[in-house]
């Protein structure tokens, strides 16, 4: 049976600290304790919350390993988030955003999990926090309502 492999953006982790956020962020990430999905993150997801409290920390470091998948960035996660930017989907200044889509895409992911919703979740042009990525293009799968 697939599991669902679903990528992750820093907000997903933070979100587990935050009012907003913490019922959706928590439920999410015990399902991936469960084995209902495969956490995908990247270097970029990784290396962000270094400075974030220990708490958020504390949410990667309780996953077992055989959870998590860690997407390398290359060329062609580079090329592919330049591409975004140059598009004008998202902005230079938001370079991680464009590198989060883009490593989720060249990894295969299933969906992609954010509640980024200024820059990654508008950039799918989706209006949820979850998006399929099938061939490059990215479309809905479920809404921000439906996940909560």
């Amino acid at each position: 049976m697939h599991k669902v492999r679903v990528y992750v953006d820093t907000s997903v982790i933070g979100g587990t600290q935050d009012e907003e956020f913490a019922g959706p962020s928590k439920r999410f990430f015990e399902r991936v304790r469960d084995g209902q999905y495969v956490l995908l993150v990247s270097p970029t997801t990784t290396g962000e919350p270094e400075e974030a409290p220990p708490a958020v920390r504390a949410v990667m470091d309780a996953l077992p390993p055989a959870c998590i998948e860690y997407v390398p960035l290359g060329d062609e996660v580079d090329m592919l988030a330049n591409a975004y930017i140059d598009a004008g989907a998202l902005g230079r200044a938001h370079r991680a955003d464009a590198s989060h889509v883009a490593a989720a895409t060249v990894a295969g992911a299933d969906l992609i999990l954010s509640w980024n919703f200024k820059h990654i979740v508008a950039m799918t042009g989706c209006g949820s926090s979850m998006a399929s990525i099938r061939s490059r293009a990215i479309t809905p799968w479920i809404s921000a309502a439906q996940w909560k």
